[in-house]
């Protein structure tokens, strides 16, 4: 981004300083003979050649000297740079122009975060919160599309949508794709748009006057007025004969094939095909068009499950399908939009990631953290907000976890129900196109009994993800305000667990891991703290300090200090069950000797 800041007077320098050193690409200007400045012989001059071919300028000075001076070459919002006035004090940063599209908001924004000042925004969208329908697309990389009657040019046609849509009108917001930007459209939706999951003839289009569309699919003849964002999500497995010609017509074919399925071409991400075709015209012209080609051996192809797989293709190049096989692999081994179609000298198959364009069920497994509601990850707390069903580890996680449930939303606990019941129900969701998260304590990773769960997900091709979160480990350190390495003394955290029902192997047992003396943290062995005691005491000293954590960040959240040889009698004493952590290890709490080996590093802080 070519950024130009323009210094009116030398009372602004200092601000205009800090704003070059954090942005250290940009060019400073000024008349004014100025050291670290390039010289200009007047704004005039220097905005007459530069205003079109920059892409920002940022005036330090007064409001009524940038509206004069940018007046005269001011074109229209799809051409003019964007353009901020930051006064000479740095208290204020205000976008003059090209405030959306050209991104003048954005760097009034960061320059207010630089100069700790005010960023003056005036454009209606941002003040009412709403989205900044001409920059979505841009920002995600989707194409933008606007369509409304009677309008031709795409500029006005946007101009009249923008403006439906910041009044208030009410909006029907299609979704067919789920990827990166859609979940935060639908986190931050204004009340007076209602969200659909694909279009069909159960919607009532009559109830709007607006309908924004995400999809890779064509929607024409649409009666509303409507912008249709076009994600690049699809890829094209192609097949070819020797020299397929005439090679345009081809290439046209293709496209029109696309179109006839009812899949819009903007929303072609890439071609592929076998490497043995890497030389044919066909190839060569649409790598001259912009197009990219992947390319892969037959030996990968033939990996492939597909639908119409051929022999007779096979015999030829050594893989049984090329143009669905493709597809599915540039898809990283995504779901068939277009089976193979056959054309003149040529096949077809368009593919798009797993779970990218139709409406199907997701599970996504969060990590609750240690119990504190307010220590789930951001991401973790929108995937709550979202879910359909939420099943969490009631025994586990408190309750307060799932008080973020949208309503209409299933919150259920896991703790009565086995795993075949936990199952079902999932499933159940998931088969109608529903969101579930599956909540577990800490972080999943740990002790979170996913596995069996996963290969479930597995065997039946669910679409699902892990989310992770904060483990107990971490809020054991925190609320101990320990630091669990301590340089020269201890580099090491071993996480574990004793022995009880579930057999441990045998390098792992608890004496061979205490060895190292590292800072232990023993989960699900407070039932067993007299066996863990005695392991651990034929390693550590019976002096080690250990910690009995219970509930750790929840509201009764209780921790016992003591030495190793009292741990036993600790956990007993208080009758210490389910979600108890133990940890052991000279780091615990430890200051001793730390000031005297950062002594000599930090003594200067401290000279008057």
């Amino acid at each position: 981004m070519k950024t130009t800041i323009v210094l009116i007077s030398k009372a602004g320098l200092s601000t205009a300083m800090r704003i070059s050193r954090e942005m250290p690409s940009v060019e400073l200007v000024s008349s004014l003979e100025i050291d670290g400045c390039k010289h200009v012989e007047s704004y005039e001059s220097y905005l007459s050649e530069n205003f079109s071919k920059v892409d920002a300028l940022i005036f330090i000075g007064a409001m009524g000297i940038c509206v004069r001076l940018i007046a005269p070459f001011i074109a229209d919002k799809y051409h003019d740079p964007a353009v901020v006035c930051v006064d000479t004090t740095g208290k204020y940063a205000i976008p003059v122009l090209s405030g959306h599209i050209g991104g003048a908001n954005d760097l009034a924004a960061d320059i207010s975060r630089i100069l700790g000042a005010e960023a003056v925004v005036t454009t209606q969208s941002d003040r009412l919160g709403l989205w900044a329908l001409d920059t979505i697309g841009g920002s995600n990389g989707w194409e933008s599309v606007p369509s409304f009657q009677g309008i031709a040019d795409a500029h006005e046609a946007m101009n009249r949508i923008i403006s439906l849509f910041v009044n208030g009108e009410p909006t029907l917001l299609v979704v067919d794709v789920e990827m990166p930007g859609v979940d935060k459209l639908l986190r931050t939706a204004p009340e007076h748009v209602t969200v659909a999951y694909g279009l069909d003839d159960t919607i009532d289009l009559d109830s709007y006057r607006l309908m924004i569309l995400i999809s890779p699919y064509l929607h024409d003849n649409l009666n509303l007025p409507s912008l249709r964002f076009v994600p690049k999500v699809c890829s094209v497995g192609i097949g070819l004969a020797h020299q397929a010609s005439p090679v345009d017509d081809i290439i046209d074919s293709f496209h029109r094939e696309i179109g006839d399925a009812g899949i819009d071409c903007r929303s072609i991400k890439e071609f592929a095909t076998i490497d043995l075709k890497g030389d044919e015209p066909v190839v060569k012209r649409l790598q001259e068009l912009g197009e990219s080609v992947r390319f892969y051996t037959a030996d990968e192809l033939k990996l492939v499950d597909v639908p119409t797989p051929s022999d007779l293709v096979a015999s030829h190049v050594g893989t049984p399908s090329v143009s669905e096989a493709s597809a599915i692999l540039a898809s990283d081994g995504g779901d068939l939009l277009l089976a193979k179609r056959k054309g003149v000298n040529y096949t077809l198959a368009v593919a798009v990631p797993m779970g990218v364009a139709r409406r199907r069920g997701h599970i996504e497994i969060v990590g609750a953290g240690p119990g504190d509601p307010d220590l789930v990850s951001v991401r973790g707390r929108r995937m709550l907000e979202r879910a359909d069903l939420i099943l969490y580890a009631g025994s586990l996680v408190p309750k307060e976890l799932t008080l973020c449930a949208k309503p209409g939303a299933v919150v259920r606990s896991s703790a009565s129900m086995n795993l075949e019941e936990q199952f079902a129900l999932m499933k159940e969701f998931y088969d109608r196109g529903k969101f579930i998260v599956r909540l577990h304590t800490g972080d999943p990773c740990i002790y979170g009994a996913i596995e069996e769960q996963m290969n479930y997900f597995d065997q039946y091709g669910m679409d699902y993800h892990i989310t992770p979160g904060i483990s107990s480990f971490q809020a054991a350190a925190a609320e101990l305000k320990s630091q669990f390495t301590i340089p020269e003394r201890v580099q090491s955290i071993i996480l574990t667990r004793g022995e009880g029902r579930t057999p441990m192997p045998e390098r792992e047992k608890l004496h061979l891991m205490a060895r190292s003396r590292s800072t232990m943290c023993i989960f699900l062995s407070a039932s067993i703290a007299d066996k863990v005691q005695e392991e651990l005491l034929q390693e550590y000293p019976a002096e080690t300090p250990v910690a009995v954590c219970y509930h750790l960040t929840w509201r009764d959240q209780r921790i016992w200090r003591g030495e190793l040889k009292d741990l036993a009698s600790i956990v007993k004493d208080n009758n210490l069950t389910l979600t108890t952590m133990i940890v052991v290890g000279d780091a615990i709490g430890n200051r001793e000797g730390l000031s005297r080996l950062y002594a000599d590093e930090f003594k200067h802080l401290f000279r008057r």
